[in-house]
């Protein structure tokens, strides 16, 4: 998927396809749940940022990557290289900047932000204009959950 194939890669692959990074040059990628990627993968995106080449599945011709990644985990990074199930090497590679995003319960003050959105945006997908209006007494039931779910959560509950 990140890489593409070429037709006959596989039983299967009747045509060429465009990978996620093919798809990406020149812009950026969004690499979700990094922490949770097999070392095997692991392997091959380092490969990909040291040397900003890559081979669809199926080809002997490298292809050139201008690509932007950008990557997310909820996982703690030196404690999974710690265990061995994160290389040390990709961390140092992936984390040049770094951003830390605090978990919904420690940021309530974004919750009429966020359900004020997700209500527009349900709002959007099933037609209905306007929005409807949170009850106000809605903030103050959701202030006093934890949210385990973080953001996706309360997109859901929304």
């Amino acid at each position: 998927t990140l890489f593409g194939h070429r037709k006959g890669a596989f039983t299967g692959a009747d045509t060429n396809r465009d990978g996620f990074v093919e798809n990406a040059i020149g812009g950026t990628l969004f690499l979700d749940e990094i922490g949770d990627l097999a070392m095997s993968s692991q392997v091959k995106l380092l490969r990909l940022l040291q040397d900003h080449r890559y081979y669809p599945l199926g080809s002997d011709i490298a292809k050139n990557c201008d690509v932007r990644f950008i990557c997310a985990t909820n996982r703690d990074l030196p404690e999974r290289m710690t265990e061995g199930t994160f290389r040390s090497d990709l961390y140092f590679r992936l984390s040049v900047h770094q951003i830390e995003l605090p978990p919904l319960r420690e940021r309530m003050e974004d919750l009429p932000f966020l359900v004020n959105r997700f209500i527009e945006d349900a709002a959007l997908s099933m037609d209905k204009t306007p929005p409807p209006s949170p009850p106000p007494e809605l903030f103050d039931l959701l202030g006093i959950y934890r949210f385990p779910g973080n953001i996706r959560e309360l997109r859901a509950l929304v």
